[in-house]
């Protein structure tokens, strides 16, 4: 799979659906951390993460014939988001399963397009495998949420906004480190395959809650594991990982580093970003500003990038949290 060129296809396909987020310096984090700090807000993204990205290159790359099958995915909640936004846009017959255990504030958000949807298990890889199984019993295509070789292509489209963003915004300094959350590793996957190809030299860290740490436990490991995962405020990188799944291959080629945080992190990291940035913002897409804190020395004198994948936060979790 060439990465760079499919991500650079991607691009092309999916520019009219998908907005070009910020890359906004963090004067605070650059302060404390005594480097340079970007947030790479996809939290602003249309539906609220960058998840809209994967599904728009694959939904976009399906043929007709494949289309008027019915299509089925599964999803914690921003893929399925993204996914039942970009069906209902374009006509497309399909249903969503979730986890049983899905955050309340995305299921909401899901049911406004009129999707179908089933819940089904207690975690992302049931869901996942139901979903799957059911598709080809009712000869219907299956859009996995991350191991599809479109859907990492289309979230490596933000490894090309964060190359031209610093190009234009800090010439003078080239990108040393990209921290990005992990869950299924399709995030990560897709931007490393880009940026690495760029620059070989460029550091890649996922970033996971020590709750549900699948694919950190996974590489340590060196095969697919499985491993139950306990709540977590970063419910949208929660779960396992799909047996054979094409990411871990891939995270354990392009990632150079894992980084575990906590939940007492998370929500620190949680309220940093509201008081000093002022952006809403779910578990997950706190996770690499909490990893960046906890490892703060090691970043001493880089120029970093911190995504911020999705802002999809119920009000009851968000009181909790400021509470």
């Amino acid at each position: 799979m060439d990465l760079k060129q499919s991500v650079q296809d991607a691009q092309e396909r999916i520019n009219r659906y998908v907005s070009e987020t910020p890359l906004e310096l963090s004067p605070y984090l650059s302060k404390i951390g005594k480097c340079r700090v970007w947030l790479k807000c996809e939290n602003v993204q249309t539906t609220g993460s960058f998840k809209l990205r994967g599904a728009a290159n694959k939904l976009l790359s399906l043929k007709t014939s494949e289309v008027s099958q019915g299509l089925v995915t599964a999803s914690s909640g921003n893929h399925g988001n993204a996914f039942a936004y970009l069906v209902n846009m374009l006509g497309f017959p399909a249903r969503i399963v979730l986890p049983e255990n899905a955050s309340p504030a995305k299921v909401e958000a899901l049911r406004y397009w009129g999707t179908g949807i089933e819940l089904y298990g207690n975690d992302c890889v049931e869901a996942e495998c139901f979903a799957r199984e059911s598709a080809a019993k009712r000869g219907e295509v299956f859009i996995s949420p991350y191991n599809d070789p479109d859907i990492i292509a289309g979230q490596g489209t933000v490894g090309i906004e964060i190359m031209a963003q610093m190009d234009r915004l800090s010439p003078d300094r080239k990108t040393d480190v990209v921290l990005v959350p992990v869950g299924g590793g399709g995030l990560i996957s897709g931007i490393a395959g880009y940026l690495k190809a760029i620059d070989e030299h460029i550091e890649m860290i996922g970033c996971q809650p020590e709750n549900s740490a699948v694919m950190y436990e996974s590489m340590k490991a060196g095969r697919i594991i499985s491993l139950e995962s306990k709540p977590t405020l970063s419910d949208g990188t929660a779960g396992g990982i799909e047996p054979g799944s094409i990411t871990f291959e891939l995270c354990q080629r392009l990632v150079d580093d894992m980084v575990l945080v906590s939940e007492k992190e998370i929500v620190e990291a949680l309220h940093l970003i509201l008081e000093r940035h002022h952006l809403l913002v779910e578990g997950a897409g706190a996770l690499t500003v909490a990893a960046f804190l906890k490892n703060i020395a090691r970043f001493e004198k880089k120029n970093v990038v911190l995504v911020i994948s999705g802002r999809k936060i119920g009000i009851s979790q968000l009181k909790e949290i400021l509470c």
